[in-house]
């Protein structure tokens, strides 16, 4: 039975059976995973697009987004875990901001990539 192959993007020349890029380790691979698995969910993206433009405390998030508090707190402490976003404590509130631009880019990327397929 003869194989299918897939069509070449335009622009990206790769001779048959040469890797687009290099193979990574594999804990690369398994914490990229985990990166990704901590933006997955709609509530994380959207705290992500938030802090993409100002760093904000809990209850600036909680306004912006019109989640409850306790539920801010549980996803900021899972982008914590994961390294995306880290908190600094002034006064009375922790002031959350993203751990760097790429992060950004990922979220804002997949969400520009939804609303073309609309």
């Amino acid at each position: 039975m003869p194989t299918a192959s897939l069509p070449q993007e335009a622009g990206h020349d790769h001779p048959a059976g040469q890797p687009r890029t290099p193979t990574q380790p594999a804990a690369t691979l398994a914490e990229a995973g985990e990166l990704l698995r901590a933006l997955a969910a709609p509530v994380r993206i959207a705290i992500v697009l938030q802090l993409r433009d100002a760093d904000r405390c809990v209850h600036e998030l909680v306004d912006a987004l019109d989640v409850t508090q306790p539920l801010i707190s549980q996803h900021l402490r899972v982008l914590k875990a994961a390294g995306v976003v880290q908190g600094e404590r002034r006064g009375r509130e922790v002031v959350y901001r993203l751990v760097d631009d790429h992060l950004a880019h990922i979220v804002v990327d997949a969400v520009e990539h939804v609303k073309e397929g609309a």
